[in-house]
Parts: structure tokens; C-alpha cells; sequence
């Protein structure tokens, strides 16, 4: 019992992890008063077609020293980022309303465009100072909080639309002094290097909060157009009525203006990103906690009885024999013992068995590592793309850890190492061949939506370099570390002829299939919280929760998969490799079966069949890495329990 409330201390204790630790991400930058700001934008994103597109895609202002992008990691890129600078200027600590540009008359295509991205509820999201604008609107009485404003708006009953073209800032920022010296060579995520030459006393501001209230107004475009950029207007509020509001149509010249307004805050650098990670449902992640402990103890329950006294008895009880005695019993075996001489008899398609036990075991490695770094704090979301880019070069050095682990398991099914570098490069390619076909699939769709999503071509080279030159060397020197280490040897000789398998009522494969259900049981509350952040454009940074349901999973898959082999081993079914691997692995059937019922319940605003295809294909591609993570770990726990089981067992 107190080994119980130590491991529920445990878990409390790792779940405070998801109360918003992070690291920060970049150094602070402060800013004394009057220091010009530029604000930068990302790509348009609708949460109704999951296909971003360039800022500049629309008539917007560009900035006057022409458009230029800033610098992206690898998995900024593959989420489809495209941040380019814009033309708003903010001046540390001075609130003004500026002017920023007048239109060419609209032309139809234009119209059409910002009426198309209007109504499929496009939002333009804005970053300062490495924060991402907020916006809070009220919905049936409560406060909704948004990343980014809408392009524009649709009044119910009216066929019209809208553009927001005037905005109003507010920069919340922080008063900074100590003993600060210079800092130098800081970017906005950059490497700086902080000097201790000096020992004056400084001063400055940190921003620590970014918010924006978009409005549509209408403007006299005559009167307008003779203002330069950046000149000041008079402040507006933002109206109410449509008549005062900047439709969108054919030959209309749209003024875009924006206001800024500076707060202080006691908010400090540090918690700047906390208004963005507040957590929600933390009761509703503990609930699933807790019934994931309920379905460990339960099947913990069975594997005891298993081991303790139903294999420990027949084991204890064949041993007080004497010879004769085990030599009469050999003859009246019956359950798991009678299969003894072919348990470990080669599986079917054994080489496809050991390529997906090897990117299992890398998969496994790379979302473990990936999620304990994640919930330390290293992955915060202020250093966008960090995340992914992470998990590609675990996935890549983790190669050594696939080889290794295929060509040992070949080495123990076959008695040799002939063949291993041919198993080498097929779990080099297995993976990241299936997803290479199904995101060049994917990005053949993304290119002729002409969306930011599409992986240019530069990219695919640099993946492909990455795979070849990085993965592939690494596997296969994982592969021949492999056939170095010893050979796992069987405790028990294998017949020449096979043993008939009793038929049974039921097909064996109907209670593997069903066995997916407890591990899904396991984790399919996280996975709501998980399509919501990718699907809904919402922050998911409950990496805590996220380790303990992880581990929690680990430790279901491999009960399942060890009392599924010992109810076919009972039954005199010996043919358990694959079986062992898949009653754990089915659980990504139910995974998959879970995003199709989110997409079409949840999911009810996604509209055309180039934003399902690419949920679709996406989805497919999580529930095979699923598959792979999962039924590896079954399967290796059920090999070493079935090793256990008949090294106890003295028969000839």
C-alpha cells in the first residue's frame, strides 16, 4: 500500500510539470523609450481548411523596404510558417494612430479572394517581439480567447463582407532595472552573449504582453490617399453600424490604419507566455489518469495470478517430481507446456517482423525523449517549430537504436547475421519511406492550393540528405553493432515437424483486434486535447500530463500483449509473434477510428475535400507511427516473458 501512495506522489508530482514551467526560449530584449518595433506577420490559417497562405497573398500593405523573410527552422517550414516582416511600426512607450496605405481599386479577383478567405474564417496572426497577438471576444456570455484577428466578417442574413483594415494595439510592457550590462548580439530568438564590462545601473522595457481589438471602418479614400505612411490620423472608435463599416466589392479603395497603446504591467518576462498555456480541463486530464490506473491495477492483477500461481504452481509442483515421475507427466502435458517445441519456431515473414520491431523501438525512443524534454521546458512554444525539428533529428540519430535492435532480433530468429545490412536499409526506408509517399501525396494537393503548407522543393532535397547521409549511415552502423552483440538464445529446442494448432470456436484474431480497446482506453482522452491543438490552432503545452499518460500507456500495452500470449499459448496456439505484436498495436485502429469521428463531430466546420484529405493523411500517418511504438513494446515484453516461461521449464 505505501509503494501505491509513493507512485501517486509520484505522478501529482510530474503532473505539476503542466502548470506552465517552460523555458523561455530566447533572451530577453529591452527596449528604452522611443526605440522603434516592428511587428511581423505569419501566414493566414483557417481552423475550416487547414490550408495557410502568404500575408501578402491579399491586398495588404507591405512594408516600405519591400517584403523580406525572416529566417525558419526546419519545423517551422514543415508546419507551413512563412514569416515575413510588415509595414506596422510601434515606438516604445508612445501611443499614436497612424496611417499605413491606400488600395488600388479592388479588382475582381481580389474581391473574390478576400471575400473566399472572409467567409472561410482566415485569421492574419501577428507576432511582436516573439509574441503572438491576442484577441478576446465574448461568446454566450463568456470570454473566448483567440491567437490573431479574422481577415474580415459575414453579418448573419446579409450577403455582404467586411474587411478589417483598422487596428487597435495594446503592448503591455514591463519596467526593467538592475544590473544589466550590455548584451550583445541578440536576436529575437538569437544567441546573444551577455558582457559584464559595465556595472551602471540600467533601464528599460521588456514587452510582456501583445493584444489586438480589430475593427472595420470606413474611410474617404480621396482624403487619404494624399497622406504618406506612418503620418497621424485621429483615433476612431470602432463602429457598430454596417453603413460605417469598409465593405468589400469591386473598385473600392480600402485605407488601412492602426492605433497603439503602451500599459505597464507587473508581468514579468519570465510569465509573458503564461496568458497563452493556461491550462483548462486539468480535472478532466486527472480523470483520465485515474482510469488508466484502474486498468493497470486490474490487468496487473491478471499478470499476478498468471505468474504467481498459476505458472509458479505448475513449475513448483513439476520439480518435487522425480524422473520417472516427469517423465510420465511429459506425456499427460497439457496447456502452454505442450507447445515447448515450437514456441520459438520462426514467424512468418520474420524480416517484416524485425524491420517494424526496429522503427518501433526508434519511434518509442523519439516520443519518449521528446516528451520528457518537452516537459522540462525545453520545447516552449516561443521558439516556434522547435518542437517537430526536435523529434526529426531524435528520429534520425535514433537510427543506431533501430539497427541494432532489427538485426539482433533477425539474429535471434534466424541463428545468423546473413542478410543484415539488407535489413539494415530496409528499416533505414520502411517509415520514412511510407511517409515520404503519403506527404509527397499530401504536398501534391498543398501545391495546387498554392498554400504556404506545400514543402518546397529546396526542402524535399534537404530532407532527402537528411535521410541518406544522417539516418541510413547510422542504421546501418547500428545494424552491424548488432551483429556483434550476443545472440538471444532459446531455452528450448524447436521440432523439425510443427504442431497442429487446435481449431478453435472463434478466430485468435478477434481477440487481439479487441485488445486495442484498453491501451485506447488509456489515451483517448489526451488525444482530444491533442487534435484540438493541431486541428483548432490552440496551444497544447500540457507535456506533463502528456509524459504520465505515456508511461501509463507503455505499461498497458505491455500487460495486454503478455496476457494475450499466455491465453494463446494455453490454448496450444504457438504461433504468437505477430499476434503479440499486434494485440498492442491495434490500439492505432482505434486511434484512427477516433480522428474520423472528430473530424466528422468535431470537426464539422472543414470544409472541401482537399482539407479532408490532408486531416486524413495526416491521421493515417500518427496511427502507423502508433502502431509501430506500441506493438513494439507488446512484443518485446511478451518475447522476454515467453523466454522466462520456458527457460523455468525442464523438458526434452
Amino acid at each position: 500500500m505505501f509503494g501505491v501512495y509513493r507512485v501517486f506522489v509520484l505522478l501529482v508530482f510530474v503532473g505539476q510539470l503542466c502548470n506552465g514551467f517552460y523555458l523561455p526560449g530566447s533572451y530577453m530584449h529591452t527596449y528604452s523609450d522611443g526605440d522603434p518595433i516592428f511587428a511581423k506577420v505569419n501566414s493566414l490559417t483557417s481552423i475550416e481548411t487547414e490550408l495557410p497562405f502568404s500575408f501578402y497573398s491579399l491586398p495588404y500593405c507591405p512594408p516600405l523596404e519591400g517584403i523580406k523573410k525572416s529566417a525558419e527552422n526546419l519545423g517551422e517550414l514543415l508546419m507551413g510558417d512563412q514569416i515575413d516582416n510588415s509595414a506596422y511600426r510601434f515606438r516604445m512607450r508612445t501611443n499614436e494612430s497612424l496611417y499605413l496605405c491606400t488600395t488600388s481599386p479592388l479588382s475582381e479577383h481580389e474581391v473574390k479572394l478576400l471575400k473566399q478567405r472572409t467567409r472561410e474564417l482566415y485569421q492574419v496572426n501577428m507576432i511582436l517581439d516573439n509574441l503572438p497577438a491576442l484577441r478576446f471576444a465574448k461568446q454566450n456570455g463568456v470570454t473566448i480567447q483567440w491567437t490573431g484577428y479574422p481577415v474580415g466578417y459575414s453579418p448573419p442574413n446579409s450577403n455582404d463582407d467586411y474587411i478589417i483594415n483598422h487596428l487597435q494595439f495594446k503592448v503591455l510592457v514591463h519596467e526593467y532595472e538592475g544590473n544589466v550590462m550590455e548584451v550583445i548580439g541578440t536576436g529575437e530568438e538569437g544567441m546573444g552573449v551577455i558582457s559584464e564590462a559595465d556595472k551602471k545601473k540600467a533601464r528599460g522595457y521588456e514587452i510582456v504582453g501583445f493584444e489586438v481589438v480589430p475593427c472595420s471602418v470606413k474611410y474617404d479614400p480621396e482624403k487619404m490617399k494624399k497622406l504618406h505612411m506612418y503620418d497621424s490620423v485621429p483615433s476612431v472608435n470602432c463602429p457598430l453600424e454596417l453603413d460605417k463599416a469598409q465593405i468589400i466589392k469591386e473598385r473600392e479603395r480600402i485605407t488601412f490604419t492602426y492605433e497603439v497603446e503602451f500599459v505597464k504591467s507587473e508581468t514579468r518576462w519570465p510569465s509573458r507566455w503564461d496568458a497563452y498555456l493556461k491550462m483548462e480541463g486539468a480535472r478532466v486530464h486527472w480523470f483520465s489518469i485515474l482510469n488508466s490506473l484502474m486498468v493497470i491495477f486490474f490487468l496487473a492483477g491478471i499478470v499476478f495470478v498468471i505468474f504467481l500461481r498459476t505458472v509458479r504452481r505448475d513449475l513448483t509442483k513439476y520439480e518435487e517430481l522425480d524422473k520417472e515421475a516427469q517423465a510420465q507427466m511429459n506425456e499427460e502435458l497439457s496447456g502452454w507446456k505442450l507447445v515447448v517445441g515450437d514456441v520459438f519456431r520462426e514467424p512468418e515473414m520474420s524480416k517484416l517482423l524485425c524491420i517494424m520491431v526496429g522503427d518501433g523501438v526508434r519511434i518509442t525512443g523519439m516520443a519518449v525523449v521528446t516528451i520528457v524534454f518537452a516537459a522540462l521546458g525545453f520545447m516552449s512554444p516561443a521558439s516556434r517549430g522547435m518542437l517537430l525539428t526536435g523529434m526529426i533529428i531524435l528520429y534520425l540519430f535514433l537510427g543506431i537504436a533501430a539497427g541494432y535492435a532489427g538485426v539482433r532480433l533477425w539474429r535471434t530468429v534466424k541463428g545468423t547475421s546473413e542478410g543484415w545490412r539488407s535489413l539494415s536499409w530496409s528499416i533505414a526506408c520502411f517509415f520514412p519511406g511510407i511517409a515520404f509517399v503519403i506527404l509527397t501525396v499530401l504536398n501534391f494537393l498543398l501545391w495546387s492550393s498554392k498554400s504556404t503548407g506545400a514543402i518546397p522543393i529546396s526542402l524535399y532535397f534537404e530532407l532527402l540528405a537528411l535521410w541518406f547521409c544522417i539516418s541510413v549511415p547510422l542504421t546501418l552502423f547500428g545494424g552491424f553493432l548488432g551483429t556483434r552483440a550476443e545472440a538471444i538464445q532459446f531455452p528450448v529446442r524447436t521440432n523439425q515437424i510443427p504442431r497442429e494448432i487446435p481449431e478453435r470456436k472463434y478466430p485468435s484474431w478477434l481477440l487481439v483486434l479487441g485488445a486495442g480497446t484498453l491501451p485506447f482506453g488509456t489515451l483517448f482522452i489526451e488525444l482530444f486535447f491533442i487534435f484540438s491543438s493541431i486541428w483548432l490552432g490552440r496551444f497544447y503545452y500540457v507535456f506533463g500530463f502528456l509524459l504520465i499518460v505515456l508511461l501509463l500507456l507503455v505499461v498497458v500495452c505491455a500487460e495486454v500483449s503478455v496476457v494475450l500470449t499466455y491465453m494463446h499459448l494455453c490454448v496450444e496456439d504457438w504461433r504468437w509473434w505477430w499476434k503479440a505484436f499486434y494485440a498492442s498495436g491495434s490500439v492505432a485502429l482505434y486511434v484512427f477510428a477516433y480522428s474520423i469521428n472528430y473530424l466528422v463531430f468535431d470537426l464539422q466546420s472543414l470544409s472541401g475535400p482537399v482539407s479532408a484529405m490532408l486531416y486524413i493523411g495526416y491521421s493515417l500517418l500518427m496511427a502507423i507511427a502508433i502502431m509501430l511504438a506500441t506493438g513494439t513494446i507488446g512484443f518485446l515484453t511478451s518475447f522476454y516473458f515467453v523466454h522466462y516461461l520456458f527457460s523455468s521449464v525442464k523438458i526434452d
